[in-house]
């Protein structure tokens, strides 16, 4: 495995492109992206990167040239190519919408019946239309799918949503989402067992990655008659650490909380008599 290299297919630009470096950096892996450079190594772990369209990501791992991609899920599905779906990565969080003028009153998927739709991702679209049972005249277009309603292609739309903004300013509404994204991590089918152990080993650095953003490291100080209370409200990775304080009476007790606990549980901790409550962020969590 001493010469072996996993080959990543990454968006060669823009915020999926950014973002996917900053997984990479966050994973100890340190790669330079020249100007206009299509591929690039890193200089500490045994992986080569390709700046690929997003498009054609899933077709490069299905080919092989790339062993692994990171890409949104709305392409891997639109594309239909033979990779699988390893992990979803949490960043590039979109939703492929259905989009109608304002003004337009949208009861449901019938108003799309017999309608003309303009969308870069037919194929996702017309197993919509399918699964509705809904016939309407589907207008393959690439880039700038809002202004189709404006110009008279389209009664409506459905392409990537993020904030909405782009739909507000063309004068449309979103009105049914049939698709949730994110950036995922997908595999050749195929992968020698060489590559696969250098991707376990990129998964285990990912995954250590997701954990601590998904935690926080927290430490409060506490009376020791509350202790019993206090140490209920934290479940940790396994139990919270308590140790003694000069001040006699008191503890210091260290733990972590889940990102979507946590609100409430520092409501109630301090509700429970802690004090001096620390948050502290996570860069990295093996369990």
């Amino acid at each position: 495995m001493q010469n072996e290299k996993l080959k990543l297919a990454i968006q060669k630009s823009g915020r999926l492109h950014d973002d996917s470096m900053k997984l990479l950096k966050e994973c100890g892996i340190d790669i330079t992206n020249g100007v206009n450079k299509l591929k690039t190594e890193a200089s500490n772990f045994p992986i080569e990167v390709f700046f690929l369209r997003d498009d054609d990501i899933p077709q490069y791992v299905e080919d092989t040239v790339a062993d692994i991609g990171f890409v949104g899920e709305n392409v891997v599905f639109e594309k239909n190519k033979k990779v699988s779906v390893v992990e979803k990565l949490g960043f590039g969080k979109c939703r492929l919408s259905i989009a109608v003028k304002k003004g337009d009153v949208y009861a449901g998927p019938e108003y799309l019946q017999g309608k003309k739709i303009a969308t870069s991702y037919p194929v996702l679209l017309q197993k919509y239309l399918q699964q509705k049972n809904i016939q309407a005249e589907i207008h393959e277009i690439s880039g700038s799918v809002e202004i189709a309603p404006g110009i008279g292609l389209a009664d409506a739309i459905c392409d990537l949503v993020s904030s909405g903004s782009t739909l507000f300013m063309n004068g449309l509404a979103e009105s049914e989402v049939i698709l949730n994204s994110q950036a995922v991590l997908i595999q050749n089918e195929q992968l020698p067992i060489t590559r696969q152990q250098l991707l376990n080993k990129l998964m285990f650095r990912i995954q250590a990655v997701k954990k601590a953003k998904n935690n926080k490291y927290v430490l409060l100080n506490a009376p020791n008659h509350k202790l019993t209370e206090i140490i209920a409200l934290l479940p940790g990775m396994k139990s919270p650490t308590v140790l003694p304080l000069a001040e006699e009476g008191w503890s210091s007790v260290h733990s972590v909380l889940s990102e979507n606990q946590f609100w409430d549980i520092i409501e109630q901790l301090k509700n429970a008599g802690a004090q001096g409550i620390l948050v502290v962020p996570i860069e990295k969590m093996i369990i």
